[in-house]
């Protein structure tokens, strides 16, 4: 059954699914649907009443939910595993997950990266306070993070999993503020496994070129 994954180009949950997508050597139609260019396509909201993207369709199956798809992904087709079989390792992995969702997401993408970079590139002034006000919430996360690459369950700079290409998608947004950059590389277990990420081709191919948003 085709795959076909509906979203917004410089979306950072687009970008989580379609390094899946690569790392598991899959492919899928992509449709282009911006939720911040309403009218909403007619009848995206029976595909996900809450009008956000990414949404993923296999044959009549259709999911919603950036975690709950990459999982299925994995999970119900072919390609490299994603998810480590250690139970620990993948409580880990899912730790990560949440955290990139509930702390990460907010201050690293849509204050640092959104009011520094992707506003400035669309003709519009940044909001200053905001960036400063994600910078300083971002230390308590890239510590943690450092803390739990650090630990080597996941993070490790060696293996991927969905962990890392959840959190990478991020990353990549927020290490465009140059200030970003070099907070991150304050954190050695942190910087290392980035360095390592820059490394993949799923990380390189999907890339928006230039803004990427946190919905």
């Amino acid at each position: 059954m085709a795959l076909t994954l509906i979203g917004y180009r410089y979306s950072v949950y687009l970008r989580i699914v379609r390094m899946v997508l690569a790392e598991k050597h899959l492919r899928a139609t992509l449709v282009e649907v911006n939720p911040f260019a309403p009218p909403l396509p007619p009848g995206f909201l029976e595909l996900n009443p809450f009008g956000r993207v990414p949404v993923l369709q296999h044959g009549p199956f259709t999911i919603y939910e950036t975690a709950a798809i990459t999982r299925y992904l994995d999970e119900a087709l072919p390609g490299p595993p994603l998810q480590p079989a250690d139970a620990r390792d993948r409580a880990r992995m899912a730790q990560v997950v949440a955290i990139a969702d509930a702390d990460a997401c907010l201050p690293m993408v849509r204050q640092v990266y959104a009011q520094g970079v992707f506003a400035p590139a669309e003709g519009l002034a940044g909001d200053g306070a905001q960036v400063a006000a994600g910078l300083a919430a971002s230390g308590r996360v890239l510590a943690v993070l450092d803390g739990i690459a650090a630990e080597g369950r996941v993070l490790d700079a060696r293996t991927v999993t969905l962990a890392d290409l959840h959190l990478a998608a991020m990353v990549a947004a927020f290490v465009q503020v140059p200030e970003a950059a070099a907070m991150l590389a304050g954190h050695p277990a942190l910087a290392r496994w980035w360095a390592a990420m820059c490394l993949r081709a799923s990380l390189r191919d999907s890339d928006p070129g230039l803004p990427v948003v946190g919905i």
